[in-house]
């Protein structure tokens, strides 16, 4: 959410922010037509208020006159504030300036690589062809059990999956992040804070039956599930007044996630690619109110996103992203992309974001400087690893020619064992 001041001050800069992000201007329109009635009638109440409080005890006919006189008005703010509460919700962000404009991923920009990509002297497998032969991935009786992108991790690819979910939470321990393993199950602001609602709101699990009361009585509030712990982590300080001195606060959460993935309909439909659950590590930062601050907060994310990919010695790139692929709350925003050989390119395992205030202003979450002035948080968010994705890179990338896969170094001592081979083989 932006400032309304400033949007009254730069209606054509926001106009143009929304078409390079593929938004609706007229919204811009709207809410500052809206916002100008607000105030009207806002003043028109106080003046009648005002003038009710100034007449003397006996003057009963008139001060009901003027309560009468409120009720339509109060009837129409109302209504107003609804309209200009849901409009300001969808207000984009502005972009950095070095984001590059553009109408989708096409526009994304490649600034950094790393790694030799892999070559094969036999004929390479995908993964779930190596999943099948070494007994590690079965997705036939995934969707059997749990429908479309269903899937089970059995054996190695078992204990490959936590142990990255340790060695990432170790990392991040060791670096002065809190720990944390927030809900999944959310309320409905934590979603609207963090920016998830209402524009992807098609992209989130609700909660068919959420139980009942301690009084039997059933729960009426709406209740979902969380695509990444970042929700939770910045819903835990909504409504909080932080001191500056404790900035900037890191979070590292760890949760199960869920997604429909509606938006991605016949994308990626085989392999663990794309898949309606998952566990993640999530990095959140919430910082001062400073670019310059923040932007040294996002390239420090970043960093710790590639060192974990290059200890795993996974060939990456960082994609600095566009303003018609990034998001509405997205300040700037980089990808990292990991070799995946089966797919002959690299596919997305990491995404960095810096929203500045916008989640902020949404969850009211503010901090007091020095000066004694509060103002609103910049919120900065981080994939540190999400698995089993990333098991494609570690399976493709490290499978041998015998068709054993090896371990990568700093996950075998999780693992017990440096190579992953079939039980049958003599």
């Amino acid at each position: 959410m932006l400032d309304i001041k400033f949007i009254r001050q730069n209606p054509h800069l926001i106009k143009e922010v929304c078409k390079n992000k593929n938004l609706d201007s007229m919204d811009v329109d709207r809410i500052l037509n809206l916002d100008g009635e607000r105030r009207k009638l806002i003043k028109q109440i106080e003046e009648l208020r005002a003038e009710q409080k100034k007449l003397s005890g006996n003057e009963i006919i008139k001060a009901r006159e003027l309560k009468e006189k409120q009720k339509p008005l109060k009837e129409r703010l109302g209504e107003v504030e609804e309209q200009y509460k849901y409009l300001m919700l969808k207000i984009p962000n502005v972009y950095s300036k070095d984001t590059p404009i553009g109408a989708d991923d096409t526009f994304n920009k490649e600034i950094y690589k790393w790694g030799e990509i892999s070559e094969f002297d036999f004929p390479a497998k995908d993964h779930i062809q190596i999943g099948k032969d070494l007994d590690l991935i079965d997705t036939e009786r995934g969707t059997k059990t749990s429908g479309f992108r269903g899937y089970y991790l059995k054996n190695e690819a078992a204990l490959l999956h936590f142990a990255l979910m340790q060695f990432a939470f170790e990392k991040l321990r060791r670096k002065g992040f809190t720990l944390m393993v927030p809900p999944t199950i959310l309320r409905e602001f934590a979603l609207i804070g963090s920016g998830h609602f209402p524009e992807a709101k098609d992209e989130i699990y609700q909660i068919a039956n959420p139980g009942r009361l301690a009084d039997g009585k059933k729960v009426k509030e709406k209740f979902f599930l969380a695509g990444t712990s970042e929700p939770a982590l910045l819903a835990y300080y909504a409504d909080t007044i932080l001191r500056e001195k404790d900035l900037p606060i890191k979070l590292a959460g760890f949760s199960q996630c869920y997604r429909s993935e509606v938006g991605s309909y016949g994308k990626d439909t085989r392999g663990l690619y794309r898949l309606h659950e998952f566990m993640k590590i999530e990095q959140v930062v919430l910082s001062r109110a400073d670019l310059e601050e923040s932007h040294r907060l996002f390239e420090e994310l970043n960093k710790n996103s590639q060192e974990i990919l290059e200890e795993l010695k996974l060939p990456y790139r960082v994609v600095q992203i566009s303003t018609g692929d990034m998001g509405t709350g997205k300040y700037e925003m980089r990808d990292i992309e990991t070799w995946m050989p089966s797919r002959e390119s690299y596919g997305e395992t990491h995404s960095n974001s810096n929203l500045t205030d916008w989640q902020a202003r949404r969850l009211n979450i503010k901090y007091k400087t020095e000066d004694n002035d509060k103002k609103f948080v910049y919120t900065l968010n981080n994939t540190m690893i999400a698995s089993p994705r990333i098991l494609i890179a570690i399976l493709e990338n490290y499978q041998q020619k015998d068709g054993s896969v090896l371990i990568p170094e700093v996950l075998q001592k999780y693992i017990g064992k440096s190579k992953i081979k079939n039980q049958n083989a003599k």
